[in-house]
């Protein structure tokens, strides 16, 4: 459970913007937007057309989801193909008369002993930690993200983003986000593990390849890499470090004990975040979560090096690295300072020359910002407006009007409105994402305007989202 510093600053942070969303106008922009102001969720859903308008795309769902063998193994539950697990956990039972069809005809030698002793070990792990909504309407929604979560962390620690080929790949980003996920539902462990595989994997100035293989051997490819990383590295190693409270001797020591061994990703991150800096407080263009090629700063890079600044300097004073965190905050209020400079005239959009906004509006509030900068909720209201697809958001206000849902960012959303004291509209998202799951209730990365859900499933941001919101609420 999280420590008594780190609930009452979220308390603060919450109460001082109720006020601000009260008008409602971000349940507003939570719902359809085909719908006016003060409509349902449900009546959106029951207006929704039965097929989806010839503009919008259609994308196949990759999988149903993912399970666990006998053997211990991940698999791939085919579209189409009924899974059966057994009870509270992604065993599958070698019991059902399809089992050879799930696991596509491969042959797996143990059979129902080993299968329960997997589903044993996953109940008490379960059970080890807490379900953020588990005794309410979302018990289902949490139960299944935080076993495709667990699940898409392979021993060692690597955080797959998903178990398709294509998303079979360590992106430093996704990993920090399920990182404090694990942590904030009582899997500090785990989460540690995470941060340890970036830490093996980290560059030598302290950055990140854009993605890694999950054994660890480096990336898959020479894409570019991605400067948001080292901040969200930062900072997911500061939230863990908060979910272990320094109320006694023995919490001390263990919070102690955790923050020497994150200190040295910390203090390779923030050593190479310092020198990436400019003289204006910067970083240069780097690609961010849109995965493309950038020639100018975007706030999907700058917003997050902030926050991770910010933490490192609660990281390695915990250390006892005085002088680094020292460091960490005079880099942070610098590069706060820079970044409200360049973007806030431009209502914090994409970029500094102003334009639509993307997902990153998220970025200057909290979770990720001690402090909200300047004029950030209402910018952040605005882009929610701006990202409306039929269903949830897309990626961005610019982003191609195809009418899908991106996952990732809708549940991105739920979680910050958690966090600054809007439960209704978080609710709101979170309802078009526990009702567009897959057959066994992956959460998917897209969903089609006709409501089915697409791509890869399940995604862990997005699964590590849903379980942060849901902690939010219950906060």
């Amino acid at each position: 459970m999280p420590g008594d510093d780190a609930r009452t600053a979220r308390r603060v942070r919450r109460a001082a913007l109720c006020a601000a969303v009260a008008t409602g106008a971000l349940v507003a922009a939570a719902l359809p937007v085909t719908f006016p102001a003060g409509a349902s969720l449900a009546d959106a859903r029951a207006a929704a057309p039965e097929g989806a308008p010839a503009r919008y795309a259609t994308v196949e769902l990759d999988q149903a989801g993912v399970g666990i063998a006998p053997d211990g193994s991940v698999v791939e539950i085919p579209v189409g193909e009924p899974a059966t697990f057994l009870p509270g956990t992604r065993v599958l039972d070698p019991r059902a008369g399809n089992f050879a069809a799930v696991l596509d005809g491969r042959e797996t030698a143990p059979g129902l002993a080993a299968a329960r002793a997997l589903a044993a070990e996953q109940r008490a792990w379960l059970g080890s930690g807490t379900v953020p909504g588990g005794d309410g309407p979302y018990a289902d929604l949490a139960r299944t993200a935080l076993l495709d979560l667990r699940t898409l962390v392979l021993p060692g620690g690597a955080a797959v983003a998903g178990w398709s080929p294509y998303w079979r790949y360590v992106w430093p980003r996704d990993a920090a986000f399920a990182a404090v996920a694990l942590a904030r539902t009582g899997h500090v462990d785990d989460a540690v593990a995470v941060l340890g595989f970036l830490a093996r994997a980290q560059e030598s100035d302290g950055g990140f390849e854009a993605r890694y293989l999950p054994d660890g051997s480096g990336p898959p490819d020479d894409r570019a890499r991605q400067t948001d990383g080292r901040g969200w590295a930062m900072w997911a190693a500061g939230e863990v470090l908060a979910e272990l409270p320094a109320a006694d001797a023995g919490t001390r020591l263990l919070r102690r004990t955790v923050a020497l061994e994150l200190a040295p990703l910390v203090a390779r991150a923030l050593d190479g975040t310092v020198a990436l800096l400019g003289s204006d407080g910067l970083p240069p263009a780097s690609p961010d979560y849109w995965e493309r090629s950038e020639h100018r700063l975007t706030l999907g890079t700058a917003a997050p090096l902030v926050a991770g600044l910010e933490q490192a300097a609660d990281v390695l004073a915990a250390a006892g690295d005085d002088e680094r965190a020292a460091t960490a905050r005079q880099a942070a209020d610098a590069a706060r300072t820079a970044t409200v400079a360049a973007f806030a005239p431009g209502g914090f959009a994409r970029y500094a020359e102003g334009g639509s906004r993307d997902a990153a509006t998220a970025f200057v509030l909290a979770p990720f910002w001690g402090t909200p900068a300047p004029g950030a909720h209402d910018a952040w209201l605005a882009s929610a407006v701006e990202m409306r697809r039929p269903l949830g958001l897309a990626p961005a206000g610019e982003w191609r009007d195809d009418g899908i849902t991106w996952t990732p960012q809708t549940s991105l959303y739920a979680w910050v409105a958690a966090e600054n004291g809007d439960d209704e509209a978080a609710r709101a998202w979170l309802d078009t994402i526990a009702t567009h799951r897959t057959s066994v209730g992956a959460i998917p990365e897209k969903v089609l305007a006709d409501g089915s859900p697409a791509a890869v499933a399940p995604l862990s941001w997005s699964s590590a989202n849903v379980l942060l919101a849901l902690d939010a609420l219950e906060r």
